[in-house]
């Protein structure tokens, strides 16, 4: 759904408030949280989508990684999930839904957490996903709206999955960008949130549908506050760029590109390639941290040597304000 849409849509219906509930849909956050007790929270969040490549058991993994990322996101870890199954059995083989099942219950064994069943219907176009739940401590929710002037930005993903998925779908990829960024969707976000304990973390978010632009500015209006990002520095699949030239890029990315205009400004050189990149839809994507600016580097050496290898410093929270973002070269 285009950015903003959601928010129109709920506006005005009457959501019940609740002291415990810690974290609601009132925020751009990535997933609900909710207070059982002073040293445990719920985590709740839901995703699924279209297959966005050929192979069911990736498609699999990619759904449900992605699905798990939300937890990640607001500093929690994922105990169960439940499977979200659409399935055209009348012209899809029982073989495809079995190994797209397979993929995610990998994933889902990998972040150390059980699947507890699931709901499956019968539909003309195959979708697949998870509800999830985690459990954070009340004090240490992780949410997109508390950035800080002096932070500094990490973004623990390069990013360009979108552009190159609308290759593959065109049958324009070449295989090796194709398993570049599988490899991007499929990792799961647990390394890079597990690395943030200790520090002074003020907002994460993951890169997802509104690409970087957008959820930086979800950030930055949530926290008050204008962000700088360097576009030099964000970490980018070569590939992406090369079919991003080529015309290769999905509508939503022009919608990200839309809803952010009125808060972006552009200095320096930077072409339209750059910014369709920038906005370009992302799947299972990295975390965009905020972080005291005195712990950005020791943060980022502990994410490298986790094996969070395409981390970056790509920005920093430069002022209070309404939310914007300035982005040089």
């Amino acid at each position: 759904m285009p950015p903003g849409v959601l928010e129109e849509i709920l506006a005005g219906l009457p959501v019940r408030s609740d002291p415990n509930l810690l974290v609601g849909i009132e925020t751009a956050d990535d997933a609900g949280v909710y207070r059982l007790t002073d040293e445990i929270a719920l985590i709740q969040t839901v995703d699924f989508f279209t297959p966005i490549v050929n192979d069911p058991y990736i498609f699999g993994q990619i759904a449900a990684a992605n699905a798990l990322s939300d937890v990640y996101a607001m500093g929690g870890r994922p105990l169960t999930a439940l499977n979200i199954v659409c399935y055209p059995s009348k012209t899809v083989s029982k073989e495809v839904l079995k190994a797209i099942l397979a993929g995610g219950l990998d994933k889902v064994h990998e972040a150390g957490a059980l699947l507890v069943g699931g709901h499956s219907v019968d539909d003309t176009e195959l979708k697949y996903g998870l509800s999830v739940t985690g459990v954070v401590h009340p004090q240490r929710v992780l949410t997109n709206a508390g950035a800080q002037v002096g932070d500094r930005l990490i973004l623990t993903k390069p990013l360009g999955t979108g552009i190159i998925a609308t290759a593959i779908k065109g049958r324009a990829a070449s295989p090796e960008a194709e398993a570049q960024a599988v490899a991007v969707m499929v990792a799961l976000n647990r390394e890079a949130a597990e690395c943030l304990e200790g520090f002074t973390v003020h907002a994460v978010t993951d890169v997802t549908g509104f690409g970087l632009l957008g959820h930086a500015l979800e950030m930055a209006a949530g926290s008050g506050v204008e962000l700088t990002l360097s576009a030099s520095r964000v970490p980018i699949l070569a590939a992406a760029r090369e079919y991003a030239t080529m015309g290769l890029v999905p509508a939503g990315t022009f919608a990200n590109r839309n809803f952010c205009q009125k808060s972006l400004r552009v200095a320096g050189t930077i072409d339209v390639v750059t910014l369709d990149l920038l906005a370009d839809a992302q799947t299972n994507g990295g975390l965009l941290i905020a972080v005291a600016g005195d712990q950005a580097e020791t943060l980022l050496a502990r994410l490298h040597d986790r094996g969070v290898a395409a981390a970056a410093l790509i920005g920093e929270v430069t002022a209070v304000g309404p939310g914007a973002i300035n982005l040089k070269d």
